[in-house]
Order: C-alpha cells, then structure tokens, then sequence
C-alpha cells in the first residue's frame, strides 16, 4: 500500500501546481489540470496492459481499489456515518455493479487490443449518455443533438470494422460494453446526487467494486513479483491522481470550454501504443476517432450557445431562477 511519505509527496506536488497556475484564467487552469488527467488515465491504462500480460484483469482491480480506498479512507472516515446513509441503496448497487462492469470489460479490451484503439472507442461513452438520459431523465434532446448522436455512432462502426462474415472482434465488443456502462453510470450518480451527498456516492463505490472482484480475484490469484506488486500499486495512486486532476479541471474551468480537451488522451495512446508496445493505431481507427470527436465537440458547443440564448431569453423577460 502506499505510505505516508508517498501521498505527503502527491499532497505537495497538487499544492505546487496550485500555486504555480493561481493567477492564470480559471478556464486555462481547468484546461491544464484537464491535460493532466488525461495523461494520467493513459498512463493507468498503459500500466494496466503491461501487468495484465501476466497478471489477471481481477487481481489488477482488487489492488487498484484498495489502493485507493487506502488513500481516500481519512476522506470516508471524517464522513462517518453520514457517508453511509444513502436515501437510495438501489441506486448505489446499481451504480457499483455498472461501475464494476465499465471497468472490467474496459480494462480486458485495453490488455488485449492497442491502447489508441479503445481509448478511441470509449470516446463513444457520450453518445451512450444521450440515450440513456432520454431513457432515465425524460430530457429532450433535439435533431441536432441526434444528428450529432448518429453520426457518432457512424464513426464507431467504422473503428470496429466488421469483417465479411459481419462478426467483430469480442474485445472490441467489450469495449463498446464498457463505454456503455460508464455512460450509464453517468447517468446513475446524476440522479443519485439529488439525495446522496458525493462522499457517500464515492464510499459505496470504492468498497463495492473491490468486493465484487475480491471473489474472482481470489480465485484466479497468481502470486505477483515485487516488480508486479510495484506496479498495480502504482496503477491505483496513478487512477487517484488523474481523477483528481479531472475534477480540479472541471471544478476551475467551464465544462464547455476544456471538455473536448478530454480527447488529447488519443494522442497520449498513440504515443504509448507505439513507444511500449509498437502498436500503431489503423487508418479507420483515426477517422473513426474524428468523426466522434467532432461530433462530441459540436454536441457539447452546441449545447452552450443554446444555454447561453435560454438565459438571455429569460433575463429579457425579467424571470430568475
């Protein structure tokens, strides 16, 4: 587990970072801690294909969770018991098993297909969200929101590249599952924030999907090297810090502003694809990946400037909120 000294160190460099970009805009410091976070994932992922060549995709997870329940554990424990109480315990199985299914299917496609290929593929997750959030959420969603939708979804045909027989490869198939979920899950811990309070929602799942894979895990146990142990331990500090940085960016910047910086993890994959592994991403893997970047990028500034003509509207009309 990582010591005291460890996330002293972390705790210093997340101060020095602070302190280093206090007088730049709001939207550049949610821009950079947004490109970090997106190192960090890839870096994750990176770690996670090279450990899970010999060592099962279970046995990576339970490590990575309890590394992380180790470092959030002072954030649950100061909550007690209120970081228990959920108004929703549906809700919070649900969101575990989603979440424990996201990165399950998603951490077996990363070992076993190129880095940029499904870090592409699970840019598909925001096209996911609009469906489910018509399903769950009763929102409208208008034509050009479903244009940019299926569109979407056009590119992500075109990554999977069915062969003349129609099958695709099952761990793409596995991709496109965990992009699902997580969008799904998207969607759960939108509705759960009503009533749950985000230390509760981030408790439930830092116990619940290490419980999940502690079974499989233990079953399919292979004792690590200390090289191995190395670095599923860092696999778990790497997915604590990057997802940290994630919501340092977002919680700076506009979302509508550094969002689609989200999308320079393709660009890291790619680097590390061919770097550690000589895997290069193919040619309909990059137009694929436009296609949906671009679509996720007119969604979301669309999205914006229809916010933005909504409030003028209702300040014209002298109403608040």
């Amino acid at each position: 587990m990582p010591d005291a000294r460890g996330l002293h160190l972390l705790k210093r460099v997340e101060n020095k970072i602070s302190a280093m970009t206090a007088d730049l805009p709001s939207n550049t410091v949610g821009a950079l801690w947004i490109l970090l976070a997106a190192f960090g994932f890839t870096v994750m992922v990176t770690l996670i294909k090279f450990v899970g060549k010999d060592i099962g995709v279970f046995q990576i997870l339970v490590v990575r969770q309890a590394v992380m329940l180790v470092i959030v554990a002072p954030t649950i424990l100061r909550g007690l018991p209120n970081s228990l109480s959920t108004q929703r315990p549906g809700l919070q199985l649900a969101r575990v098993l989603l979440a424990a299914t996201a990165m399950l299917c998603g951490f077996t496609a990363f070992i076993e297909l190129p880095l940029a290929d499904v870090t592409a593929i699970s840019f598909s997750r925001t096209f996911f969200i609009t469906i489910f959030a018509i399903w769950f959420l009763s929102e409208t969603v208008g034509v050009h929101r479903w244009g940019a939708t299926i569109v979407g979804f056009l590119g992500v045909i075109l990554m999977l590249q069915p062969g003349a027989d129609g099958f695709v490869d099952p761990y793409a198939l596995l991709a496109i599952a965990g992009a699902a979920c997580a969008g799904m899950v998207m969607i759960v811990v939108r509705i759960l924030t009503r009533t749950d309070s985000p230390v509760t929602i981030l408790t439930y799942q830092a116990f619940g999907v290490g419980l999940i894979m502690l079974v499989p895990a233990i079953m399919t146990w292979q004792a690590p090297t200390l090289h191995q142990w190395g670095l599923m331990i860092l696999i778990g500090i790497v997915s604590w810090a990057a997802q940290l940085a994630n919501i340092k960016g977002f919680k700076a910047g506009e979302a509508t502003a550094i969002a689609s910086l989200d999308y320079t993890r393709l660009l890291y994959a790619t680097i590390f694809g061919a770097l550690v592994f000589e895997q290069w991403p193919s040619v309909e893997t990059l137009v694929g990946a436009a296609i949906i970047i671009a679509a996720s990028i007119y969604t979301v500034r669309r999205e914006a400037k229809r916010g933005r003509e909504l409030a003028r509207a209702a300040e014209g009309r002298g109403e608040s909120h």
